[in-house]
């Protein structure tokens, strides 16, 4: 908000401002009133709007600018571009440091280390410019990881091996370095679909907001595997119960915890549904509440769901739609956290793979992955609906979107 110095002080700077004069009747039994000089109030510097650092992962070549970076204006909806960061193969996926000053990358290659794994990159942010300095990579310990999160005190990082079917947790330095992995996990077993189920496909991890608990989602094994978990040590014991499954064939791929603790969603990639659980966030555990379809109905065409989000507010929660290739809208019941499905609004490209919402919740961004764009929508705060707020942006294969937190940026 701008602050405009007053006119009367502009008219009387470098003059003081007179005292009242006592009337004539008092002044004979009073003394005279002083003048008192104040001095001239200075005028507030205006202030730069609100904007945003956004980071963008996709799918390139390690010598190519994997990790885009952008500005965010929150007047505008506009964004942008503010360069990248190469030397990591496929960071696809991206999260930023509790703090800010740290950024990590899941590198989703097969070929890190001599073991077929993948990497993990970690790199130094500059919150007010967005240029990324590469620091150091560790290997994820299995191959093609794909997901990475970290604790609510920013100790860890985790790390989910699609193609290895694994989960990993790497330290991190109070300097930003990652450490090599001090738990490493192999899942095992397969479930009905055998094309896309034969084997364990981690593809998500995600920590509660107490930071005792982490949930992965086995989209080859149908189930929600919950660990314990000791964030000084990095590491992750297996809780008991340990996993809760969804339906048969499922496929679950992204899980997001409620603002509130209480409740969590899972996005089911091969049926097209999105679970709806109550979390109890003493013993790890999570129920099923309901399943609904993330399509409309009367749709028959491929689709394959795959982000899945909680607004900041709590009140919605989004998924994207591959095929249909949109992002299916739902209310959520703060007092049961039962769905309602609000509407679907098409994301203006092909295959929406990721998007981000905004601190706020005023701004969803979302990344076509096939036509190699970012669509930014501002989000109606008493609905959960969408408005695009301006043209496509460029960026090539983008899969991930994480929006930094709001700063005064200067004018």
């Amino acid at each position: 908000m701008l602050t405009i110095t007053p006119l009367l002080f502009a008219n009387l700077a470098g003059q003081g401002c007179r005292a009242a004069e006592p009337s004539t009747q008092r002044q004979a039994a009073k003394p005279a009133v002083r003048r008192v000089v104040r001095p001239t109030p200075k005028p507030t510097p205006k202030k730069g709007r609100k904007t945003m650092i956004v980071y963008i992962g996709t799918y390139s070549g390690k010598e190519q600018q994997g990790i885009r970076v952008f500005r965010l204006d929150a007047a505008t909806g506009t964004l942008a571009p503010l360069g990248g960061a190469s030397g990591v193969g496929n960071p696809s996926f991206v999260a930023l440091h509790p703090n800010g000053r740290f950024l990590f990358a899941v590198g989703e290659v097969g070929n890190f280390d001599a073991k077929g794994g993948g990497a993990v990159a970690a790199f130094a942010t500059n919150p007010e410019t967005g240029v990324l300095k590469m620091l150091n990579e560790q290997s994820s310990g299995g191959g093609a990881p794909c997901h990475l999160s970290l604790d609510p005190a920013g100790k860890n990082v985790f790390v989910a091996n699609y193609g290895g079917g694994s989960i990993a947790c790497l330290p991190v330095g109070r300097d930003g370095w990652l450490h090599p992995a001090t738990a490493f996990i192999q899942h095992t077993g397969s479930s009905v679909n055998k094309e896309r189920q034969g084997e364990p496909h981690a593809h998500s991890i995600n920590a509660d907001a107490a930071g005792r608990f982490v949930v992965s989602a086995d989209l080859g094994l149908d189930k929600l595997l919950v660990y314990r978990l000791d964030a000084d040590k990095g590491k992750l014991t297996p809780n008991d119960p340990p996993a809760a499954n969804v339906a048969a064939g499922a496929g679950p791929r992204h899980f997001a915890f409620h603002p509130n603790g209480r409740f969590a969603v899972a996005v089911n990639e091969l049926n097209s549904t999105i679970t709806a659980l109550r979390y109890d966030a003493s013993r790890g555990t999570l129920a099923e509440i309901q399943t609904l379809s993330t399509l409309p109905a009367g749709f028959e065409g491929t689709n394959y769901p795959a982000e899945v989000l909680f607004h900041p507010s709590g009140k919605f929660v989004y998924a994207s739609n591959r095929g249909h290739d949109s992002l299916a809208i739902f209310g959520v019941d703060a007092a049961n956290g039962h769905l309602r499905l609000v509407g679907h609004q098409a994301t203006h490209g092909k295959t929406p793979r990721g998007f981000g919402l905004s601190p706020s919740g005023d701004f969803l961004i979302a990344a076509n992955q096939e036509t190699n764009t970012l669509i930014v929508f501002r989000v109606d705060p008493a609905t959960g609906r969408l408005t695009q707020t301006g043209a496509a942006v460029a960026v090539p294969h983008p899969v991930c979107v994480v929006i930094a937190p709001p700063r005064e940026a200067a004018r």
